[in-house]
């Protein structure tokens, strides 16, 4: 069956994936200014040619500051997407393919750990974990790691479970297939298959929820180019310079619906493979 082509609004959201993309890795190319030059007297200076974004309290370009701020969002959201799907696939694995008496308490603690994170919403597991060890980008990416895993962990767990019962695995087993040759050529494959979706979709959550706690002043400390954390700077200022929260703000929401979209346009194409 013949895949479909992209639509001019997913050709859109690769390009502005792309400019975010560059965003983070050459910044320096991409922003007018520093990020954390300081001019005083251009403070609160409403968004001008000098300033396509304006400037935040002590006169740094916004612009600048959201264009450097992009590696370090896209840096926690991508590393806490990684570390979160490489815990929910060990979990899920290990709940969904252990088997027999001798790993039957395997498969329980691995389902009851995936129940239990599952139990509490994830910007509170979050907080919860902050809370803990303490605020800083380390803690941030594993709060975000540990909120995002069970989400992978129960789609891999349910996809080791239907892949378990397939005929392709049963056959291997019947010719006398080594397990490690099974799991690596047939289970994890086929239980990985929906996973790649749900992680690119991920990133975007991640980047989200990241901000959200940076928001909070849970993550990156000040003067740092987060844009959670420019959020949290500019929320003082809201009626006297709006363009402190609103293009922070923007970014944020391009990011989140720029993986929404690129993630829907793999499952559609997945779906005619």
């Amino acid at each position: 069956m013949r895949r479909p082509g992209l639509s001019w609004f997913e050709w859109s959201a690769l390009a502005v994936a792309a400019l975010i993309a560059a965003c983070a890795l050459v910044p320096g190319l991409l922003a007018p200014y520093a990020p954390l030059d300081v001019e005083p007297q251009r403070a609160f200076s409403p968004p001008s040619a000098a300033h396509p974004f304006g400037t935040d309290d002590s006169g740094r370009d916004v612009l600048s500051r959201i264009v450097f701020g992009a590696r370090d969002s896209l840096t926690i959201g991508v590393t806490a997407t990684i570390a979160g799907l490489t815990m929910g696939v060990v979990l899920g694995a290990l709940a969904g393919g252990s088997r027999g008496r001798a790993t039957a308490p395997l498969r329980f603690a691995a389902d009851r750990t995936i129940e239990a994170l599952f139990a509490f919403p994830g910007l509170l597991l979050a907080l919860l974990l902050i809370s803990i060890r303490g605020p800083g980008v380390a803690s941030l990416v594993i709060a975000v790691a540990i909120s995002t895993a069970p989400g992978y962990a129960r789609l891999v767990r349910g996809g080791v479970r239907q892949a378990l019962g397939s005929g392709a695995v049963e056959a291997a087993r019947l010719q006398g297939d080594r397990a490690v040759r099974v799991w690596s050529g047939l289970i994890l494959p086929e239980a990985l298959r929906p996973v790649i979706v749900l992680a690119t979709l991920g990133v975007g959550q991640a980047v989200v929820l990241a901000a959200a706690l940076g928001f909070l002043g849970l993550g990156a400390p000040p003067p740092a180019p987060e844009w959670g954390a420019m959020l949290n700077a500019g929320r003082p200022y809201l009626v006297k310079a709006w363009w402190l929260t609103f293009f922070p703000g923007l970014a944020i929401l391009a990011v989140g619906i720029v993986t929404t979209v690129l993630g829907r346009a793999v499952e559609r194409r997945r779906g005619y493979a």
